[in-house]
């Protein structure tokens, strides 16, 4: 029995290379050598995990325009356009215009540098690709569309290190635009930093947002039985470290949940999922809200990001993470280590168990603190090194924001409540950092992640049209 990751629909790049076609009679050994670096680019980016549609070489305006239309059918998430020599904008125009996805502009020449002995005027256009790129820049702004280029040569590998970087933006915002993210129960009381309108996540960052009822889930719980429960069980024992503190029956009531919570979201498509239910004296409903924790880390892991406390744009800023490949805990601030300069960071509930330090563990609680109900709950460590956390904000007038701040998870005493915690050090006072951190704009939850992420939430940030929002030591 294995915890199987979802495959996410891979992030569809359409190609586009050209050049001036006045050049091919004048200098026929051009073409051949910038068709050659036209399908070198083509490799490169097909090594980077995206399915790559190539609309081939353009050499004027009238087959440009082609290339436009079928990369308009193609529903490209990003089009790249590779500037192999000089071309006039009017060839680029329309592919820009007419696909409706964020366009990125390669000037790759063909080595580090021309050998200026021996080059004559043929080969000197095979390096000519910044030559129209300001051409290209403004051409672009006067038609509306925005501008973002790498340039570079063709084995450079701090270029494609950019380039990958868009790719994975682009990955990032398809799988917002294109995602369904399910919306369980009702906001925590009195929360009024997390609330969020549903109608603003599908207006600014594209996909749908499903309302659900806790009965959706109660309905499916109902209907696991025992063998799926005893399964499910099995599964959890091979992936936690199950404390003694755990009781049997709560641990097999919270793996019959992950069970139905598995089908719930099969049944409704779902790509994330934010929930809470509060619940009284015990009854059904309690028990189910109760029962998420298990199944919620475990969806986590496989790449379905779930939270509690109906905490919407965090489930979002999850995802945003974990499509980067950074995992993506749901986190909060704990308390501040002046002793050791750290600050110390989780939460209670699922967390991101593919970040773990080790083997997670599986802690029984007699009682959620500040939720009703008690069962099994995830307590672990995220990987020492560096980490990004990443939330998504929201302004007065709605719009979103992204904010970020890189630190080190460094080791150290943790508590043993049956949460999530981390020991991070900024690189300066943790009560200044936090104080620049909750000046941010940030709700009080956010995605904790690995590795230092924001080169590339700067790129999602520009696809997206958001501002981000660097806190810095």
């Amino acid at each position: 029995m294995t915890l199987d990751r979802i495959t996410p629909r891979r992030t569809r790049v359409g190609l586009v290379s050209g050049g001036l076609g006045a050049y091919w009679p004048q200098f026929p050994a051009l073409l051949p050598q910038l068709e050659a670096s036209a399908r070198r680019v083509a490799e490169r980016l097909s090594g980077m995990d995206c399915e790559v549609v190539d609309a081939g070489f353009v050499s004027d305006a009238q087959e440009g325009a082609a290339a436009a239309e079928k990369l308009r059918v193609a529903g490209c998430d990003l089009i790249i356009g590779f500037l192999t020599t000089y071309l006039t904008s009017s060839m680029l125009a329309p592919v820009a215009q007419r696909s409706g996805a964020p366009v990125l502009l390669l000037n790759l020449q063909p080595t580090e540098v021309m050998d200026h002995e021996t080059f004559d005027t043929g080969a000197w256009l095979a390096y000519c690709g910044a030559c129209p790129l300001p051409e290209m820049a403004n051409a672009f702004r006067r038609v509306g569309v925005e501008f973002r280029s790498v340039s570079g040569y063709l084995e450079d590998e701090r270029a494609w290190t950019r380039i990958e970087r868009w790719i994975k933006a682009a990955g990032v915002r398809a799988a917002l635009r294109h995602g369904r993210h399910g919306l369980l129960g009702h906001l925590y009381p009195g929360m009024m930093d997390v609330s969020t309108d549903p109608t603003l996540v599908s207006a600014q960052l594209g996909g749908h947002v499903e309302i659900l009822e806790v009965d959706d889930l109660r309905v499916r719980v109902e209907k696991v039985n025992d063998a799926e429960t005893e399964a499910r069980v099995a599964l959890a024992r091979e992936v936690f470290t199950v404390d003694e503190s755990v009781v049997d029956e709560d641990f097999a009531w919270g793996a019959r949940v992950s069970v139905a919570l598995d089908r719930l979201v099969e049944d409704f498509s779902l790509d994330s999922l934010a929930y809470y239910h509060r619940g009284l004296d015990g009854e059904t409903h309690e028990r189910v809200g109760a029962g998420f924790i298990l199944g919620a880390s475990l969806l986590t892991a496989r790449g379905i990001p779930a939270v509690g406390e109906y905490e919407l744009r965090t489930s979002l800023a999850m995802l945003v993470m974990d499509r980067l490949g950074a995992g993506g805990s749901f986190t909060e601030l704990q308390a501040l280590n002046f002793r050791d300069n750290v600050v110390e960071m989780g939460h209670d509930g699922p967390a991101h168990l593919g970040i773990s330090a080790r083997k997670p563990l599986l802690r029984g609680l007699g009682v959620y603190h500040g939720k009703r109900g008690w069962g099994v709950s995830v307590e672990f460590d995220v990987k020492h090194g560096p980490v990004t956390l990443c939330g998504l904000g929201q302004r007065r007038d709605g719009t979103f924001t992204l904010i970020a701040s890189e630190g080190t998870v460094v080791p150290g005493p943790l508590l043993r409540i049956g949460n999530t915690t981390s020991r991070v050090d900024f690189g300066c006072d943790p009560g200044e950092w936090t104080d620049a951190w909750s000046a941010s704009g940030i709700a009080h939850h956010w995605a904790l992640g690995t590795g230092h992420r924001v080169a590339e939430l700067t790129a999602v940030a520009d696809l997206l049209g958001l501002e981000l929002t660097v806190v810095r030591a």
